[in-house]
């Protein structure tokens, strides 16, 4: 079976974590003492019915608000497909918790509450899912049992989104789906109380959308995290190097080339737990061989020589500000870590921060701070074998951490 990788989004209390609750509870994916334990946090709290909100919100704080804080990630499987949930936060002070979660999804589900409409985290959240490329997406509006599953209200809602997505170039894919997270209205099974949708359920949804041609199968990127010598009689004389291969195919035989340094080889073997396989392809972790003895170490990236990411020193790249405590600052010096590669980096230049509730450009107010996304110039001390993000996901990303503190400061996108 495949794996799906999706995040929710959404503006606070439109039922993200009632809706993760729900899919979990309808599909049996549920202990029955983890149900007696919310149950009982249920009746404690004064709750009408079971919340099963409370299967995700874990922290103290999130239980006591009746908000998500932190990204939590749930695991399920149906015969169909395994699924891997990130439900992310909606407030607006947890934007980088939500672009951490929506990362390595391959959909995202953006909640709408039928009888508010789109509203600034609708957009806010479309953005970021457009800006990390995610090209499915799926729009719930959830609270129909609220507006009397009424078509109208449905249709009205629609029309919005279809009108300011039409601006977010990355979303590729959008499906419309009526819900209601708490009675489990068309989220595991088919409603008969809304006879005018003719669409599938959302699990269904979730388990039969083809995500097959999202990976870049095109061009091979194999970012070398660990050189393999052991030392022993069995294998005297032998070197590889393990790592994940972030995209593409590789096979006995061929051509590569390692960034940045240009060196060239053959592939001998490729491994995978200690047996030679045929070919290696993403997301698998194998150890490569190559006919030739030359310099490789972690944090060179080998490809195919025809076409090759490009060396750089200088990199264009969207950002979001992760640091509470310190503002992006010009000039400023961060140790940038790309694929299995980490360089020291300068900020040269602040292009613009994004409004990304009207996706206008401010080019006056140029401080990042908490949340705040935008475009950046970056200098490296040595240069990077990278991709745009928009090509290559694994390869076009990054982070930046200061050395001061090590904490992460920003998560980026290179253009």
């Amino acid at each position: 079976m495949d794996l799906l990788r999706f995040t929710t989004a959404g503006s606070v209390d439109d039922g993200k974590s009632t809706l993760i609750g729900r899919l979990l509870y309808d599909s049996k994916n549920t202990f029955e003492d983890q149900m007696a334990a919310v149950e009982a946090s249920s009746k404690k709290r004064g709750d009408e019915n079971i919340n099963l909100a409370l299967l995700t919100d874990g922290l103290k704080a999130e239980r006591e608000q009746g908000i998500t804080i932190d990204v939590a990630y749930r695991y399920f499987a149906t015969p169909r497909r395994k699924f891997i949930i990130a439900d992310t936060p909606g407030h607006i002070q947890y934007t980088r918790n939500m672009v951490t979660g929506a990362s390595t999804a391959n959909l995202a589900i953006i909640l709408i509450d039928a009888r508010h409409g789109v509203i600034e985290q609708t957009c806010r959240h479309s953005f970021i899912a457009s800006l990390l490329r995610i090209q499915h997406v799926v729009i719930a509006v959830n609270k129909m049992d609220l507006v009397d599953h009424s078509e109208e209200a449905y249709h009205k809602i629609v029309d919005q989104f279809k009108e300011f997505s039409s601006r977010l170039r990355n979303i590729v894919d959008v499906s419309f789906i009526p819900i209601s997270a708490l009675h489990g209205d068309n989220v595991v099974d088919k409603s008969d109380k809304m006879p005018w949708y003719q669409g599938p359920s959302l699990l269904y949804h979730l388990e039969t959308v083809y995500i097959g041609s999202d990976r870049n199968h095109v061009d091979a990127r194999f970012p070398v995290q660990w050189v393999i010598r052991p030392h022993s009689d069995e294998y005297h004389d032998f070197r590889g190097y393990a790592g994940r291969v972030a995209s593409g195919v590789f096979k006995p035989g061929d051509d590569i080339v390692v960034q940045p340094s240009g060196f060239t080889s053959k592939i001998k073997a490729i491994y995978s737990d200690e047996k030679e396989i045929d070919e290696a392809f993403s997301p698998m972790s194998v150890a490569i061989r190559l006919e030739d003895e030359i310099d490789i170490s972690r944090g060179d990236l080998i490809a195919k020589p025809n076409n090759p990411p490009e060396a750089t020193q200088d990199i264009e790249a969207m950002i979001c500000w992760f640091s509470a405590d310190a503002p992006l600052a010009v000039r400023g010096k961060y140790v940038l870590r790309h694929t299995t590669n980490e360089v020291k980096a300068m900020v040269k230049e602040v292009k613009y921060k994004m409004n990304i509730n009207n996706l206008h450009k401010n080019v006056d107010d140029l401080t990042f701070q908490l949340n705040d996304i935008g475009r950046i110039s970056l200098r490296t001390s040595k240069p990077i074998a990278a991709d745009s993000y928009q090509n290559n996901r694994a390869t076009g990303s990054f982070v930046l951490i200061d050395e001061q503190t090590n904490q992460t400061v920003a998560a980026g996108m290179i253009l």
